[in-house]
């Protein structure tokens, strides 16, 4: 766990413009959040310093560069040991198509969310990577039909009211 940093409303500003435009120069987000652009570097780089800021990313399409499946993956580890774990994480931290992974309470052990070409690269990934691995008992998979809501942006609003 991280500990939790106290931020004031000028920080949260920041953020909130920085979510928006992470190119912002520190002169156009210092104009959005009431700061020179001095002011604005280092409250930045303090964010940075901090871990707030954990990095600057361009968000691709997936898409247009012909990866038009996105797919959820239920996975269910054969045995519940820690080495039978490790080799499933170190799997998954290998697959390209992994976006996310995450060990999960409930039916499943870990779920995963994947995007690729096509069916066929979805049954390559589940039955020629994931079946066959030793730490693997059952995969189960979900294609999703449309996409509803897609953020990665955090819930800045709801510190403000805390």
């Amino acid at each position: 766990m991280h500990e939790t940093v106290t931020l004031n409303p000028i920080d949260l500003r920041l953020l909130a413009a920085l979510q928006e435009d992470a190119r912002l120069t520190n002169q156009q987000a210092g104009e959005r959040v009431g700061l020179s652009p001095s002011q604005c570097s280092r409250r930045r780089l303090a964010l940075e310093a901090a871990g707030v800021i954990r990095g600057y990313h361009a968000e691709l399409a997936a898409e247009p560069l012909g990866l038009r499946l996105l797919v959820f993956v239920q996975v269910t580890l054969a045995t519940h040991s820690r080495d039978n774990a490790q080799r499933f994480r170190e799997l998954v931290s290998r697959l390209e198509e992994v976006q996310e992974a995450y060990a999960m309470t409930g039916d499943a052990d870990y779920l995963i969310k994947a995007v690729v070409p096509d069916l066929k690269d979805l049954s390559a990934l589940v039955n020629d990577v994931l079946l066959p691995h030793e730490s693997v008992a059952r995969v189960r998979s979900s294609i999703v039909l449309e996409r509803i809501k897609e953020s990665n942006r955090l819930p800045l609003g709801a510190l403000r009211r805390g």
